[in-house]
C-alpha cells in the first residue's frame, strides 16, 4: 500500500537525502530536496585549546549532548595525544547524557554514566540534572551546534560554574533557499516538512520572523503542512517554535520518521 501517494514531502536534512528520496517515493510520494541546514564546521583549533584546559582541570560534571560531538572531541584529542588522558578525566567525574547516540558513544570509551535523559529530549536531562545538588560544581557542557538554553538556565539558577564546549557548529543555508521552502508551504504546495535536527527548525522558523511570516508559517503547520521529526528532541525544538502538531516516531530513526508519517496519513 503507497500510503503517501502523491503527497509532497519536503526533506530538510543534508544527511542521507538521497536514501529518504528512495523511501518517499517506493511509498509513493514525491520527495522535495529542501536542505534547510548548512555545512557543519569542525573548529579544531579552538576545540584543541578546549581539551588541554580539561586534562588539567577538575571537572565535577561532564554533560554530553550528541554522540557527533562526543566523536569529534575524542578525534580532536587523538590528533594532539590526549585521547587517553582525557577519557581518564570523564571517568573521573560525573557524566551526565542526552540521547541514545550520546550514550552509545560514552559507552565505547566505557565511561559509566551518572545520569541521563529519560526521554531523549534537552528538557528530559534538565529534569533528571534538577536532581542533583550543582550549586558551584564546575561542569563542562558539551553542546550540539547551537546553544541549549534550558540546560543553561539550570545551571545558572543552581550556581553551577560552568563553559560550553562546541565541537561543530551549524550555519545557515543561503536566504533564498529558506524563502523558498516558506513560500512553498505558504501556497500550499508541500504536504509535509521532515525535520532531522533542531538547527534546521530554528533556521526555518527565524527566517520566518525576520521577513514577517512567522504567523503564517505556523498557521499552515496547524492546518495543511504536516510537521514531521526524526525524534523526541528534534520535535521537541518544533513545538518550541509554536507549532502543536508534530509526527515522530518512538524510535529516532529516519525510516521510521516516513512510516511515522505514513501511518499517520494511514489513519
Amino acid at each position: 500500500m503507497r500510503k503517501l501517494e502523491g503527497k509532497r514531502i519536503a526533506l530538510t536534512g543534508p544527511r542521507r537525502a538521497d536514501d529518504l528520496s528512495k523511501l518517499v517515493e517506493k511509498l509513493g510520494g514525491v520527495p522535495l530536496l529542501r536542505p534547510a541546514q548548512g555545512t557543519v564546521f569542525l573548529e579544531d583549533a579552538h576545540v584543541e585549546q578546549e581539551i588541554r584546559q580539561l586534562v588539567q582541570e577538575e571537572i565535577d560534571w561532564y554533560i554530553m549532548t550528541t554522540g557527533m560531538g562526543i566523536e569529534n572531541l575524542m578525534r580532536i584529542a587523538a590528533n594532539i595525544g590526549l585521547e587517553q588522558e582525557l577519557i581518564a578525566k570523564l571517568k573521573q567525574s560525573k557524566v551526565a547524557a542526552r540521547g541514545y547516540k550520546a550514550v552509545g558513544a560514552l559507552r565505547k570509551l566505557g565511561v559509566p554514566l551518572t545520569a541521563r535523559d529519560d526521554d531523549g529530549t534537552s528538557a528530559g536531562l534538565v529534569r533528571i540534572m534538577s536532581a542533583y545538588d550543582l550549586k558551584d560544581c564546575r561542569i563542562a557542557l558539551q553542546l550540539h551546534g547551537d546553544p541549549a538554553p534550558k540546560l543553561v538556565q539550570l545551571l545558572q539558577e543552581q550556581g553551577a560554574e560552568f563553559r560550553e564546549i562546541l565541537p561543530y557548529r551549524h550555519v545557515s543555508p543561503e536566504p533564498e533557499v529558506l524563502a523558498g521552502l516558506i513560500n512553498e508551504i505558504l501556497r500550499g504546495e508541500v504536504d509535509a516538512v521532515m525535520f532531522t535536527s533542531g538547527p534546521q527548525v530554528r533556521f526555518i522558523f527565524a527566517h520566518a520572523a525576520e521577513t514577517g511570516q512567522l504567523t503564517q508559517l505556523i498557521a499552515a503547520f496547524a492546518g495543511p503542512t504536516i510537521a514531521v521529526a526524526v525524534g523526541k528532541f528534534t520535535a521537541e525544538v518544533i513545538r518550541d517554535a509554536g507549532v502543536e502538531r508534530v509526527i515522530f516516531p518512538e524510535e529516532e530513526r529516519m525510516g521510521s520518521m516516513i512510516m511515522a508519517l505514513s501511518d499517520y496519513y494511514a489513519q
